[in-house]
């Protein structure tokens, strides 16, 4: 009678368990698997069962050369945005509290701001009349506007500047978690202050980099904004094709492909991270 009471007890629990994840379980099902799902099939139908989109994309050596553009700019975007996030990140962390607080607020204050108002300023800055090439001349630097706007230049520019933020607050949370008493140690032990960073500082900051690193180079993937008003002809990402066949050629089902095949290249860029580095660097575990 006790064995039953009590596996009755864990039955019970495990059904409470149950009922405490359903909430996230219906929020998975409902906005992110039953939309892949539609996606996925109406890329397959058209209106029977074909694999034709996806091997149009394949073989098309427009899309191709799309793709590797995007993969491109968000290779670059994620790389400007690291350092510049990480030099910001390491400055904040030994800066007094006055000051610190301050520039968080400023960074915080920056994700309020629409993208749409971030891009159209980089427009008056990058434009040839705009702040950049009207300097450059006044200091005779050069004597003809430079071609600064709509570039793979602007491209990554704006989108560095959106995704910084991104990048600051997890390396800085792993920074304020790090004891500076350990950079003092190693250089009473004799190392030198560029030692102590590559040997101390730096592999700290790891799962912040990690971190951040990965979530802005998935977010530049399917970046969308920032390249149609940046970008040029020769610099479209692949989101912005996909907006084209959906808005303008009302073409769904090869869209949709293209989205699949979008989405297949973030898991693959995810297993490869997974397998050198480990997921497990982003929350601070040790690979084992």
């Amino acid at each position: 009678m006790g064995e039953f009471n009590q596996l009755h007890f864990w039955q019970r629990s495990g059904f409470r368990y149950f009922l405490l994840v359903t909430p996230a379980l219906v929020a998975l099902v409902v906005l992110f698997a039953y939309p892949l799902s539609r996606i996925l099939i109406r890329s397959l139908f058209d209106p029977d069962l074909t694999l034709k989109h996806y091997l149009y994309f394949f073989k098309s050596p427009l899309y191709i050369r799309v793709m590797w553009i995007t993969f491109e700019i968000s290779v670059l975007s994620t790389a400007t945005s690291l350092v510049i996030g990480y030099i910001i990140a390491y400055v904040l962390r030994r800066a007094n509290p006055t000051v610190r607080n301050l520039f968080l607020m400023c960074i915080m204050l920056s994700f309020m701001i629409s993208l749409l108002v971030r891009n159209y300023s980089w427009i008056i800055v990058l434009q040839r009349n705009g702040v950049v090439n009207l300097i450059l001349k006044y200091f005779g630097i050069i004597d003809h506007p430079l071609k600064l706007l709509h570039s793979k230049f602007s491209v990554v520019v704006g989108m560095t500047h959106i995704f910084i933020p991104y990048i600051v607050f997890p390396i800085y949370s792993v920074m304020m978690g790090t004891d500076l008493n350990l950079e003092k140690a190693a250089q009473n032990l004799g190392a030198s202050r560029w030692q102590t960073f590559w040997k101390v500082t730096f592999p700290l900051s790891l799962p912040g980099i990690g971190a951040g690193g990965l979530l802005v180079f998935i977010m530049a993937l399917g970046f969308f904004i920032t390249p149609a008003l940046l970008g040029g002809r020769k610099e479209q990402m692949i989101s912005n094709l996909i907006q084209i066949q959906v808005v303008d050629l009302l073409n769904w089902p090869f869209a949709s492909a293209m989205s699949i095949i979008l989405l297949v290249v973030t898991l693959i860029i995810f297993y490869i991270y997974n397998r050198v580095l480990g997921y497990e660097r982003l929350w601070g575990g040790v690979r084992t």
